[in-house]
């Protein structure tokens, strides 16, 4: 296919996940003490967090990532791809990603591994809420529309693995100890950042498969 601009961009999605494995992986060993298998993801970008400096230069690629969930939300619009249910719910993902990008930089945790109490943590929380809100939505969505329209099936069953790997991390945190809340909160994370890597490679493609 003649790509454009517009499906090179797509190319950011892959990256931008490239980019948050690799801050998770390295951060771990500029944070004296932090084990992965017990702590949060966010500790590691925390204000006062050691990994903080590292964390920063690591996942700036991840930070425009939201490029790339944006373009995925213009192609699929000015192209009408698919049917008018699938459309919705790409767009509730991409405004997912906006509330994400946005809500976690306003309001980053101060301390690693603090109690939630003071306004940032409670924020923390508030935005996490709709977060996770907004991606059951979507996916809900998508996979309904894959259901519907064959042409985006293979879409619907990455959006079912991406809601199962959603549900897996809070029955983990229920289901298992407190040591291992940072693996499970790993799957609801990494699922939502591997989705958007797969829109991004569908946008590269022209949503031809």
């Amino acid at each position: 296919m003649n790509r454009k601009l517009i499906n090179w961009v797509g190319l950011l999605g892959v990256a931008a996940l490239i980019s948050y494995a690799a801050a998770a992986y390295f951060c771990r060993a500029a944070f004296p003490g932090y084990n992965w298998m017990e702590s949060a993801v966010s500790d590691l970008s925390a204000e006062t967090s050691p990994s903080r400096q590292l964390w920063d230069k690591l996942s700036a690629v991840f930070s425009v990532g939201i490029v790339c969930d944006t373009c995925v939300g213009i192609y699929v619009s000015e192209n009408k791809i698919s049917s008018k249910l699938f459309r919705v719910g790409i767009y509730i993902f991409i405004i997912k990603c906006w509330v994400s990008t946005l809500g976690y930089k306003m309001f980053a945790l101060d301390d690693a591994g603090k109690e939630i109490g003071g306004f940032n943590e409670t924020m923390h929380m508030v935005v996490t809420a709709f977060v996770v809100g907004l991606s059951i939505i979507s996916l809900i969505i998508l996979i309904i529309a894959g259901i519907k329209r064959k042409e985006v099936r293979d879409i619907g069953i990455w959006a079912t693995v991406t809601f199962v790997m959603m549900l897996m991390g809070p029955v983990g945190m229920a289901a298992f100890p407190p040591e291992y809340f940072g693996i499970a909160e790993r799957f609801s994370i990494y699922a939502s950042i591997i989705f958007s890597a797969v829109l991004g490679l569908y946008l590269f493609n022209g949503f031809k498969g």
